[in-house]
């Protein structure tokens, strides 16, 4: 979810087939999409519906645009424009892993995280040894880390000060153990760091090229860039943390595959296990065990007890989000430009609960 301007990798295989026609001013997503239109819901970008199989909505508009750090001006989006997804990477990076443990190559999610980095012999104390690979996927590693006090354009923002470290790997691992493994959610982009150089280490693959192989191709996703970290000692490594940029199709695209259990046209793509594994609670956000927001692997989890519908998402700053209610057999996918704006929360809600009074 960092601002930090870094080095892109783009790749483009081909073109996508339209998904969705113009819906009538007349009815109510028309309506919707009117308000839209009209900025009262400030900088949205785009909105994909898509219910029952069959997009029902998908609309462009126009604003400011940003890659992390750096302005990209005024953009008008259209069907094939990436856009910052921000931290709902750390939600693809849970499938990849979860396509990963399905291949053999991640063989013990209880297997102490160091065993993965032979090469910080001095950082193998009993403490955090203990630490699994689990608990980087829950976020609950119990290591100190701070990204809400400070902006991401702030170096004492954690996930900015593992960014410009010489060796981003080290940082994480080297923080103060604040709990015990396990039993504290804290949010962290650290964590999910570290999870992308195992699976790098693990498949022997960058993770761009996993996913081009593994997890794109066979969902058709002909185009994405993934902003990579360059460090002394790692040199230029994807952002498993925030760094992908995707079209919005392709956004609800995962979120079908997702809905479906690891589906998509036909074919298995993830794990159906993993994916009921990685949408399940394993950490505790907020505190109302009964309503409180919960967290997976990777994955924002919530209960539905306000209007009755549980939902699965994928959530970057700036509004970004892929949102999954299985109930209601229903996938929309958004972008938004409210990037480090704290209007963001409010400003996604409002276009959450919009579009769900729209078809309803």
């Amino acid at each position: 979810m960092r601002c930090l301007a870094l080095l892109t990798l783009g790749i483009v295989l081909m073109s996508i087939t339209p998904l969705a026609t113009a819906e009538s001013p007349d009815t109510p997503l028309g309506k919707l999409e009117a308000h839209l239109r009209s900025g009262e819901i400030p900088q949205v970008h785009a909105v994909v519906v898509v219910q029952h199989g069959k997009t029902i909505a998908e609309w462009y508009f126009e604003g400011n645009d940003w890659i992390l750090g750096k302005s990209i001006g005024n953009v008008k989006f259209a069907a094939g424009t990436l856009h910052d997804i921000r931290s709902v990477t750390k939600s693809v990076v849970s499938l990849l892993f979860g396509i990963a443990v399905a291949e053999g190559a991640i063989k013990n999610l209880d297997a102490p995280v160091l065993d993965y980095f032979p090469e910080y012999q001095d950082l193998r104390t009993p403490e955090r040894l203990k630490i699994r690979l689990r608990d980087l996927l829950s976020m609950t590693s119990g290591f100190a880390w701070d990204e809400r006090t400070y902006p991401y354009s702030d170096r004492r923002n954690s996930e900015i000060a593992m960014a410009i470290s010489p060796d981003p790997n080290r940082y994480v691992l080297s923080q103060k153990i604040e709990a015990t493994p396990g039993t504290r959610w804290t949010y962290s982009g650290g964590d999910v760091e570290l999870i992308g150089a195992i699976l790098k280490r693990a498949t022997g693959m960058d993770l761009s090229t996993y996913a081009q192989h593994r997890l794109f191709a066979p969902l058709s996703i002909s185009q994405f860039e993934w902003s990579k970290n360059n460090s002394p000692k790692q040199g230029a490594v994807e952002a498993a943390a925030s760094g992908l940029r995707l079209t919005p199709r392709d956004m609800a695209k995962i979120g079908l595959l997702v809905l479906n259990g690891g589906r998509y046209e036909g074919k298995q793509v993830v794990p159906e296990a993993w994916v009921k594994e990685a949408t399940a609670r394993h950490a505790q956000v907020e505190p109302d065990p009964e309503c409180g927001m919960r967290y997976g692997y990777f994955f924002w989890l919530g209960p539905g007890c306000a209007n009755k519908t549980p939902w699965i998402a994928g959530i970057g700053n700036g509004g970004q989000r892929i949102w999954v209610a299985p109930t209601k057999d229903l996938v929309i996918a958004w972008t938004m430009g409210l990037y480090d704006d704290p209007r963001q929360g409010k400003a996604a809600t409002d276009l959450l609960q919009a579009i769900l009074e729209a078809i309803r």
